[in-house]
């Protein structure tokens, strides 16, 4: 029997990245454009010192996209979440009343999504993950890449 369920996943859908790197694209080209040729950008252009602010702004959301993660952990004893650099959580089995394998479909949105059907959502891609109810009433859901492990992982459990 396995001792834990682990799991790390990123953002990594293209669709994702070529928006944010044609996002990046702007500032690159204004740079070079007002600061090193000495030719505005556009015909509002932004003073140098805006359009430094706004880069290191948008180079600071992409490197921000880049390290985000979520980290899964299971064991026979908790389940720990830690979406870097954000926020950790774990809750111990004992806390849990009902846990499933959901297909949670589309819930606003990836990343930590507050006030669903399942609670708090942690996910970074996808539509299937774990549902827990805690006993306290709350719920929570984690999303997952790696559903027949994380079943045949609870499956262990029992």
């Amino acid at each position: 029997m396995k001792k834990q369920f682990t799991e790390k996943q990123k953002f990594t859908q293209w669709w994702l990245w070529l928006i944010l790197l044609s996002i990046g694209v702007l500032p690159v080209v204004g740079i070079y454009k007002q600061l090193y040729l000495g030719e505005p950008m556009g015909d509002k252009p932004m003073s140098d010192e805006g359009l430094i602010v706004f880069s290191v702004f948008i180079f600071a959301l992409i490197a921000f996209f880049w390290m985000i993660q979520l980290r899964t952990e299971i064991t026979q004893q908790d389940i720990k979440i830690h979406f870097f650099p954000l926020t950790k959580r774990a809750v111990k089995w004992s806390e849990v009343e009902k846990a499933q394998i959901v297909n949670y479909g589309f819930v606003g949105g990836w990343g930590i999504r507050f006030w669903t059907n399942y609670g708090t959502v942690y996910n970074i891609k996808g539509k299937m993950g774990l549902a827990l109810e805690l006993k306290n009433g709350k719920k929570l859901l984690i999303g997952s890449q790696k559903i027949d492990e994380l079943k045949a992982f609870l499956d262990s459990l029992d």
